[in-house]
């Protein structure tokens, strides 16, 4: 992973790190357990019917079922979300980060809710750790330039 994390950050072609980005979430994918992973698949069937209950719960057995899996955490973080339970959210990204500090894809999730709940210093500070991990990330650039002038003030 550390290869793959090295060349994302160094890659020059969006279309490049845009791949190494997708062999990475690949690879976090993986949970190392059968059972969680059937579990996953049922909670994103869950989601693509709207049964984001259902999901959650799935969820929850999942991130008991293998507690050291960010991924886990992170695909709990956006049932959460789109339950609109922001807190609980910040929470599972929070505990992702904590498995998996390069999740550059936590941090921007983490920054978009900072930012939904106009906490435009930490959304800030998220986007720019996912930056720094993934520069060539999408429209991650946008968000940074629109807040660091409020956040850091203009320069004169």
């Amino acid at each position: 992973m550390d290869e793959l994390y090295d060349r994302l950050k160094s890659a020059e072609d969006p279309a490049e790190a845009k791949g190494i980005s997708k062999l990475i979430e690949r690879r976090l994918d993986r949970s190392g357990s059968a059972t969680a992973d059937l579990l996953t698949e049922r909670a994103r069937q869950a989601m693509s019917t709207q049964d984001l209950p259902l999901a959650a719960e799935l969820m929850d057995r999942v991130t008991a079922l293998e507690p050291a899996w960010a991924e886990g955490w992170n695909r709990r973080a956006t049932i959460f979300w789109m339950l609109s339970d922001k807190y609980a959210a910040i929470a599972d990204l929070q505990r992702t980060l904590v498995l998996e500090p390069r999740h550059f894809e936590a941090w921007a999730a983490l920054g978009r809710i900072y930012q939904s709940v106009d906490d435009k210093r930490r959304a800030l500070e998220c986007f720019r750790r996912a930056s720094a991990l993934y520069p060539r990330m999408e429209k991650l650039q946008d968000a940074i330039d629109r807040l660091t002038p409020e956040v850091d003030g203009r320069e004169l």
